[in-house]
């Protein structure tokens, strides 16, 4: 073996280091997916969530609670980790159901990245674009290592306040420098290609597509009359839209309120019937699903005490609610409505809210403003409808046809469910070893 070949293959045999601030839920899988293809170690640095679901938890926030105190102890000793190497029986449990082993995973300070970087045992570093010192930090520590960098990139809009314009500039150098980037879509690759990113790879976003597709067991009887009783929609709702996010303005809740009271849908025996012109065309035949009954529209994980000040004829707001429960909403559910706008600060990078709900057959409603629409999973018309940020009466429109049309929702639910299949966890890691490749240090062949 000539020495060249030697050096690569004792550089594919080093880990890859992966910098991000949490890790939730629907990522566990995807990132097992990953270590078993590449073998990587995650540091996650916390930071403020703006991302997930509504009541998936971040699972790095509560190991330290689940720890055994030996661990614990051990990383009180360590001077970089603010946690040691994860060992929750949920996460386990997780990434059993993804079929896969969970990555050595560590929580670090923001700036400890940096030396984790510079420690020469990493064959490559990918770091989020996320955190106020772990990017910066982490790209000095790599380049000081000699180890390619990758930026995990999601942005497809810089947020415009004052702190973020002083970033622009040295995020921009940072796209142009990088050894690759992997986009969370299409819509991200084309603004960091903008920015002089040349080679950008997509890892497409993913959710445990068999978790959130799986058959539930049939309730009958006295469980299934309590389940009625719990679920957030009115007792006598014919259509139940779905709302799932956190209380924030970039989420649209106050559009979609508007568009809703707009629509008519919470009277009875106006709602469907006020529409008819504005119906899209193709799919024709109204049902009583939409016609003659009130529908119901649930936002959950908005917080019940919304209700005070934005209350409407067939709307309730819930809290939170973790991730079976939230699977039997959607199996619940008709349609799920994802209003976002962008805002000063934010723009949805993706929303896998839509994965989630498409695995279930729902039919989605989203804005423009939404990453899985700019991004190319939902496509007007044919696996939804697409309406623009901000735009009550175009809301409105799209809510009366869905709630009139039981084959429109049908046939948009089925095309859904069908195209998430292809946005895996095994996916999403193949994009990432694409990037790899690129430089001789994926451990597949390509």
């Amino acid at each position: 073996m000539s020495r060249g070949a030697m050096s690569a293959s004792a550089d594919v045999g080093r880990p890859v280091l992966f910098v991000t601030g949490h890790l939730s839920a629907d990522r566990v899988g995807a990132f097992a997916a990953l270590h078993e293809r590449e073998g990587i170690e995650l540091a996650l640095f916390g930071g403020r969530i703006k991302h997930g679901p509504a009541g998936i938890g971040e699972l790095a926030e509560g190991f330290e609670k689940r720890r055994p105190t030996r661990a614990r102890a051990h990383a009180r000793g360590h001077p970089d980790l603010k946690d040691g190497t994860p060992q929750s029986t949920d996460l386990k449990d997780r990434t059993r159901q993804s079929n896969g082993d969970m990555p050595p995973t560590r929580r670090v300070r923001e700036l400890a990245t940096g030396r984790l970087a510079a420690s020469g045992r990493y064959r490559a570093v990918v770091v989020s674009t996320g955190g106020r010192v772990a990017l910066g930090a982490s790209w000095a520590g790599a380049r000081r290592a000699g180890a390619p960098v990758f930026l995990w990139a999601s942005l497809w809009a810089h947020p415009r306040s004052a702190v973020h314009a002083l970033s622009y500039l040295a995020l921009r150098r940072l796209y142009r420098s990088a050894d690759g980037v992997v986009t969370y879509g299409p819509h991200v690759s084309a603004y960091v290609r903008e920015r002089g990113a040349k080679n950008v790879h997509e890892a497409c976003q993913s959710v445990d597509n068999e978790f959130w597709s799986a058959r539930l067991a049939g309730e009958t009887g006295a469980a299934s009359a309590a389940r009625a009783q719990e679920e957030p929609w009115p007792a006598d709702a014919r259509v139940r839209f779905l709302f799932a996010g956190r209380r924030a303005r970039e989420k649209g809740i106050d559009t979609l309120l508007g568009a809703w009271r707009a629509s008519g849908l919470g009277e009875a025996g106006d709602g469907a019937a006020a529409g008819d012109a504005e119906a899209t065309e193709g799919d024709g035949e109204a049902t009583e699903g939409g016609r003659g009954g009130a529908c119901g529209l649930a936002l959950v994980g908005v917080g019940a005490d919304l209700a005070a000040t934005r209350a409407a004829s067939g709307v309730t707001f819930t809290e939170p609610v973790d991730r079976e429960r939230m699977r039997e909403l959607y199996a619940r559910a008709d349609v799920l409505v994802v209003p976002s706008i962008a805002t000063r600060t934010f723009r949805e990078p993706w929303g896998l809210v839509v994965n989630e709900a498409m695995n279930r057959g729902l039919a989605v409603i989203c804005s423009d403003a939404v990453g899985a629409a700019a991004g190319g999973l939902v496509r007007d018309g044919r696996n939804g409808l697409v309406v623009r940020a901000g735009d009550e009466d175009g809301l409105a429109g799209g809510l009366r046809a869905l709630a009139r049309e039981e084959v429109l929702r049908k046939r948009l639910g089925a095309a859904g469910r069908r195209d998430v299949a292809a946005y895996s966890h095994e996916a999403w890691a193949e994009g990432f070893s694409r990037a790899l490749a690129t430089v001789g240090l994926s451990r597949g062949r390509w």
